[in-house]
């Protein structure tokens, strides 16, 4: 029985939403018409603070088959073959549930992909928590939801072959839990969600649906309060094990080429999914919610429509002839139910007993209208380079540096996941900058994702632009080039003005980087919201940029050195940019100060060297440069082998003599490299015209700084293993 009246209803529309809506309808809607459009007028599902914004961010390419607005971007990877992106956040959900949330945030993103006909291969998950060495809070939501994501992906049997980590203040209250998925398919078994044809049918699969998750989209879409904990209704429960059988199944099924139209139920559920696949099929919909399986007794209309029970997809079937795509959910043993038709009218019909209880067009349910907030730059005033140490303390500071859980050994995190299931993995996490994933067709595609909120908060422009040229820099370190990109940005309240001012730099600074590089972003996410409204207190602006890279070569250089007697060198100029650097806030305790800025059109040619260098055989080991600067970047390379290495400074390509600029900046555009081979490296590199400089070789157990003839430091590689190795684990014990 479905139960018509819910009592109080609470909506997240804004008076002048709400106004707009009585307006087109020209009548006041019910409770299950308000539900709809409130979920999918939310900004979760909408866009709607952020959309005029991203037409700014490079789209289209030659490999670019779909770009944003679907459930995934496509990219041809050749030979008939195409690789699905997606990017998601479930973060209100993780700070109040981490174990849930995390799970059901990898459950949402793998079926988008899935939603494509395409089979997930690779998930990364991008993490973001308080002090760990300080708050108990934030140690236990770094448990749970890495513990979420392992439990989950390991089920499903897709491997976790990246990621990023970082840990601030700012996120004690809200963290940060972002997961991609990519997906491999052929061209032509693409789907779309989309219902183009009246008369087909629309089929309900996977699991029930129940009041787990009901408002999720809307709760996702307001500032946590210090009662959130209670919401816990608003979080989904994860079905790793129906999830698997729904993979088998549809992939299995999308094979017959008899699937129309296929979305999944993420945010918003059924109003979000039958109002987006009408609308961008040009038809209507009409469904009758008798039809559909429920866990409880007595639901609401608007709690049917708007739950986000998992597991959930709607395809799209021609009503003759599609009797193989039931058979194959029959043999998987995944529930299916016709709920309802797609119509020609451009409505969306909801019935309970044949009876009308929504009847919305589609095209106001999918527009919500934008909103014009105000933005103001912030007072920066203050924020100046700290006074530099009269005697800085090189050996302890590098010390510090490695055992701060930005920078320390992430083991501790990605040995709780499966990587290597599905036999796609080459290169697996710690490994290398990025990982590696064999594909069908011979080549290899390299994935990393990146992000420095703390250069952000100071520089959002600069900000933006540095997480893709830290995302671009580690697919290249593999040998691959890079080919498109998905963004997740994340941001405080939208409404606040200098929340939404660094909201729009770091947009620009995107699309700025991307457009000079030619580098198309094929889809995203924005979480607004992620403030705590009792104490005001927002999270660092913290853009992600996730890059995917293409690789023909089956062999990759190594991210440490290999043996003693090799070649150094510092590709790429350092700057005196420590602004938001790990030294200045780990070491020093100050935040401030002149941040990275990324150079697109110098990054170009410095990628083309790289990648030359890779080809012809020349590297034996390649590393960005990025968090901790040169000094953590070589510490990094000497530490999985054991291999000491001697760095003369005063030959780093550098526009600063300070040896602490020299060690600790962290200046884009940088690589370091080694080689046997020091005559072949320095011609490619004189002919490109990048700077660059044999600094030093790789010798002894110790890792050792001088300045022409005098020594400035040496720091034994062990107790740099021991500080990177021990730091983490020690922190969650």
């Amino acid at each position: 029985m479905i139960r018509m009246i819910s009592g109080e209803l609470r909506l997240g529309l804004t008076p002048r939403e709400i106004e707009t809506v009585r307006k087109v309808l020209g009548r006041e809607p019910n409770e299950t018409e308000w539900a709809i459009i409130d979920a999918e007028w939310s900004e979760h599902s909408s866009y709607k603070s952020s959309k005029k914004m991203l037409k700014l961010l490079p789209t289209t390419g030659r490999r670019v088959l779909l770009g944003p607005g679907y459930d995934a971007g496509v990219v041809d990877v050749g030979n008939g073959y195409v690789i699905t992106l997606h990017i998601e956040s479930h973060n209100h959900p993780s700070a109040v549930d981490p174990y849930g949330g995390a799970a059901t945030g990898i459950g949402g993103v793998l079926r988008d992909i899935l939603s494509m006909g395409s089979r997930p291969v690779a998930l990364l998950d991008m993490l973001r928590f308080g002090d760990v060495a300080r708050s108990n809070h934030a140690r236990w939501l770094f448990t749970n939801v890495v513990r979420g994501i392992a439990d989950y992906g390991n089920c499903v049997g897709v491997p976790t072959v990246a990621g990023d980590v970082e840990f601030d203040e700012s996120f004690e209250r809200n963290c940060l839990v972002d997961v991609a998925c990519v997906g491999l398919a052929r061209k032509e078994k693409l789907i779309l969600g989309e219902s183009k044809n009246p008369g087909d049918v629309l089929v309900l699969i996977g699991g029930s649906t129940g009041r787990d998750g009901v408002g999720g989209a809307s709760f996702a879409s307001k500032n946590l309060t210090a009662g959130s904990e209670t919401e816990r209704s608003s979080v989904q429960v994860p079905a790793p094990f129906t999830k698997k059988l729904l993979i088998d199944a549809i992939l299995e099924a999308a094979e017959t080429g008899l699937i129309g139209g296929m979305k999944d139920l993420g945010g918003g559920g059924l109003s979000t999914a039958l109002s987006e696949l009408a609308s961008k099929g040009g038809t209507g919909v009409d469904v009758e919610l008798t039809k559909v399986r429920t866990r409880h007794n007595e639901m609401t209309p608007a709690e049917i429509m708007t739950s986000e029970s998992q597991e959930r997809m709607i395809l799209v079937l021609a009503p003759h002839g599609s009797e193989p795509v039931l058979e194959i959910l029959k043999k998987y043993d995944v529930p299916h139910d016709v709920i309802g038709r797609v119509t020609a009218a451009g409505s969306m019909k909801v019935r309970v007993d044949g009876k009308v209880v929504a009847d919305l067009p589609v095209e106001l349910v999918t527009g919500a209208p934008l909103i014009p907030w105000g933005s103001k730059k912030p007072n920066l005033a203050g924020r100046q380079a700290a006074a530099r140490p009269a005697d800085p303390k090189i050996a302890s500071s590098l010390l510090a540096l490695m055992s701060s859980p930005n920078i320390a050994d992430r083991s501790w995190v990605y040995r709780q996941y499966d990587h290597e299931v599905g036999t796609r993995t080459v290169v697996k996490p710690g490994d290398g900058d990025a990982s590696l994933l064999r594909m069908p067709n011979g080549r290899m595609l390299a994935v990393k994702a990146d992000g420095n909120s703390k250069h952000s908060s100071l520089d959002p422009r600069s900000g933006g632009a540095g997480c893709v040229a830290e995302a671009c820099r580690n697919v290249v370190a593999v040998g691959a080039e890079p080919i498109a990109m998905v963004d997740h940005l994340q941001f405080g309240d939208p409404s606040d003005p200098e929340v939404y001012w660094s909201f729009q730099e770091s947009v620009e600074g995107i699309a700025d980087y991307c457009s000079e590089l030619g580098l198309p972003v094929v889809g995203g996410k924005v979480s607004f919201y992620n403030e705590d409204s009792s104490t005001k207190v927002a999270i660092k602006p913290s853009p992600i940029a996730m890059v995917v890279g293409l690789d023909d070569r089956m062999m990759r250089p190594m991210s440490w050195f290999a043996a003693s007697g090799e070649s150094i060198f510092a590709i790429g100029r350092t700057k005196p940019e420590l602004g938001g650097s790990e030294y200045f806030e780990s070491v020093l305790r100050y935040a401030g100060g002149s941040v990275p800025k990324a150079d697109p059109a110098g990054d170009k040619r410095l990628y083309r060297a790289v990648l030359k260098l890779v080809k012809y055989g020349l590297a034996a080991a390649v590393h960005d440069c990025s968090k901790g600067g040169l000094a953590v970047a070589l510490a990094e390379m000497c530490i999985p082998s054991a291999v000491g290495a001697s760095i003369d400074l005063a030959r780093v390509p550098a526009d600063t003599p300070d040896p602490v600029d020299l060690l600790f900046s962290e200046s884009h555009g940088r690589f370091v490299l080694s080689s046997r081979d020091r005559k072949g490296v320095e011609k490619i590199l004189k002919a490109s015209g990048v700077p660059y400089s044999m600094v030093g070789r790789t010798e002894g157990k110790m890792l050792q700084f001088s300045r022409g003839r005098r020594r400035l430091a040496a720091v034994g590689v062990g107790r740099l293993a021991k500080a990177w190795r021990d730091s983490l684990p020690e922190m969650m014990d």
